[in-house]
C-alpha cells in the first residue's frame, strides 16, 4: 500500500497530503469568492447607501473592501504551517486557529464561525422567498396596476426553497460544486448589472441625483445613529468571505503555491464586486433618494419593465441557491469528519450506496449526510420563516462575523505566523486596524440588535 501511494503521488494522482490531487485554478477560485461575495447583501447597499449620505456611502464600501483585501491576504498565509509554501495544510479555518492559537482560541472561532455560516443560510432563505414572493408582485402589480394591494406570503417559497437545498445539499463537498459557482457568479453578475442599470435609467428619467450628504433624515438624534449603525452591519454582511477562505483555497491545484493563487483571485473578485457595489448602492440612493428601498430589487422602487424585474429575481434565486452551499459545506464537512471519528465502525456513519436513476449518472448515498444535511436544511428554513427581516438580519449576520472572524483570528495568526514581536511598526498598524475594526462590530451589532427588536415588536 506504501508503495502503491508513493507511486500515486509521484503520478501527481495524488496531493503531497494523500489527498486525492486538487485542480482548482485561478477562475475557479474567482468563481467561488463571488459566489459567496456578491450575495444576498448587495441588495440592501442602496438603503446603506442612503443612510450613510454621499460622502460617507461610498467611502465606507471602499474601506470595507480594504478591510477584507487585507484579512485575506493575512488568512491566505496561514493555509500551510509552519511555512506558507511549503509547510504542513490546514484544510479549513479551525484547522488554521489550531495550529497557530491553541484549542482555546479554536472553540471560540468554531462557535462564531458556524454561527455565522449558518446565520447566513436563513438570510438566504428568506432573502429567495422574498425574490420568489417579488416575481409574483411584480407580475400582478403589471395586470392590476401600481396601487393594487398585491399581497403574498412568504411561507410557500421558503418551504419550496428548502426542498431545493435537501435535494443540492447531497452535493459531497466543494470539490464537486464548481460548475454551480460558475453559474451562480454569473447569476450574481447578471441582477447586479440589473440593479445598476435600472438605477441609471432612474436617474435619467427623475432627471436629477436625488439623496443628500447627510443620507435620509430621521426623527432624533438617537433613531439617526440606530440607523447608521445597522447600515455598517449591512455592509459588513456584504463583504467579508475570510471564514471559507482556506475552505476556497484547499480546492487549488500547485503549483503555483495556493497563497499566491489566493491573493491573485482576491485581488480580481474583490475589484469585480467593489464595482458593483458602488454601482448599485450609489445608483439605487440617486434615484431613490430618502425612500431607497431595504431591498433594491424586491421593495418595488422598480415596476418596469416588469419582465426585467421577474429575470433579475429569477437570477437571484439561482444564485442563492448555489450560495447556500458554499457557506454550508464547511458545516457539512466538520459535522460528518466528527461524526466518522466518534463513530468508525458505524454503517450509518461510513457505509455509501449507489444508485442510477435513468438517463442520470450514478450517485452515491450516505445516510448520516442524508439524514444530517435535512435536518440542517429544515432547521434554516423554519428559523427563517421565525425572522424574516432582511436589513436587520443581514446587518446582525454582518456585524458578528466582522471583528472577531474577519479581523481578529486573521491578525493574530498572522503575528504567530510570521513571528511578528510585539510593538514593532507593523505589530501596531496590526493592532490599530484591528481595534477601529472591532469598534465597527460594536455599533453594527448594536444597530441592528435595536431594529430586529424593533421590527419583531411591532
Amino acid at each position: 500500500m506504501a508503495v502503491q501511494h508513493s507511486f500515486e503521488v509521484a503520478n501527481g494522482s495524488y496531493d503531497d497530503d494523500g489527498h486525492p490531487r486538487r485542480t482548482g485554478t485561478l477562475w475557479s477560485c474567482v468563481a467561488h469568492i463571488i459566489t459567496a461575495v456578491i450575495g444576498s447583501g448587495v441588495l440592501s447597499l442602496a438603503w446603506s447607501t442612503s443612510q450613510l449620505g454621499w460622502i460617507a456611502g461610498p467611502v465606507t464600501l471602499l474601506c470595507f473592501a480594504i478591510v477584507t483585501y487585507v484579512s485575506v491576504y493575512l488568512i491566505s498565509d496561514c493555509y500551510r504551517c509552519p511555512d506558507s509554501v511549503t509547510g504542513t495544510r490546514n484544510y479549513c479555518y479551525m484547522d488554521a486557529v489550531r495550529v497557530n492559537l491553541g484549542r482555546k482560541h479554536t472553540w471560540f472561532c468554531g462557535l462564531l464561525q458556524y454561527l455565522s455560516l449558518y446565520g447566513t443560510c436563513i438570510a438566504y432563505v428568506f432573502t429567495t422567498a422574498s425574490s420568489m414572493r417579488a416575481i409574483q408582485r411584480s407580475n400582478c402589480y403589471h395586470k392590476e396596476g401600481h396601487q393594487a394591494a398585491c399581497d403574498y406570503g412568504d411561507t410557500f417559497y421558503m418551504l419550496l426553497f428548502g426542498l431545493v437545498q435537501i435535494v443540492v445539499s447531497q452535493i459531497p463537498d466543494f470539490h464537486n460544486m464548481e460548475w454551480l459557482s460558475v453559474v451562480a457568479a454569473l447569476m450574481s453578475f447578471t441582477y447586479s448589472f440589473i440593479g445598476f442599470s435600472l438605477g441609471v435609467a432612474k436617474v435619467i428619467e427623475n432627471g436629477k441625483i436625488m439623496g443628500s450628504i447627510t443620507g435620509v433624515p430621521a426623527s432624533s438624534l438617537a433613531n439617526k445613529l440606530w440607523l447608521v449603525f445597522q447600515a455598517l452591519g449591512d455592509i459588513a454582511f456584504a463583504y467579508p468571505y475570510s471564514i471559507i477562505v482556506l475552505e476556497i483555497q484547499d480546492t487549488l491545484k500547485s503549483p503555483p503555491p495556493e497563497n499566491k493563487t489566493m491573493k491573485r483571485a482576491s485581488k480580481v473578485a474583490i475589484f469585480v464586486t467593489t464595482f458593483f457595489y458602488l454601482c448599485c448602492g450609489c445608483f439605487g440612493y440617486a434615484a431613490f433618494g430618502n425612500d431607497t428601498p431595504g431591498n433594491l430589487l424586491t421593495g418595488f422602487g422598480f415596476y418596469e419593465p416588469y419582465w426585467l424585474i421577474d429575470f433579475a429575481n429569477a437570477c437571484i434565486v439561482l444564485h442563492l441557491v448555489g450560495g447556500y452551499q458554499i457557506f454550508s459545506q464547511p458545516i457539512f464537512a466538520f459535522a460528518e469528519g466528527w461524526f466518522a471519528k466518534k463513530f468508525p465502525n458505524s454503517g450509518f456513519v461510513i457505509n455509501f450506496y449507489t444508485f442510477k436513476l435513468p438517463l442520470l449518472p450514478g450517485f452515491q448515498l450516505n445516510l448520516l449526510r442524508l439524514c444530517f444535511r435535512t435536518a440542517y436544511v429544515i432547521s434554516t428554513t423554519g428559523i427563517a420563516m421565525l425572522f424574516p427581516y432582511f436589513n436587520s438580519v443581514l446587518g446582525l449576520l454582518g456585524a458578528l462575523n466582522f471583528w472577531p472572524l474577519t479581523v481578529y483570528f486573521p491578525v493574530e495568526m498572522y503575528f504567530v505566523q510570521k513571528k511578528i514581536g510585539a510593538w514593532t511598526r507593523k505589530w501596531i498598524v496590526l493592532r490599530t486596524f484591528s481595534f477601529v475594526c472591532f469598534l465597527v462590530t460594536v455599533v453594527g451589532f448594536i444597530g441592528s440588535l435595536e431594529g430586529l427588536i424593533s421590527a419583531k415588536l411591532s
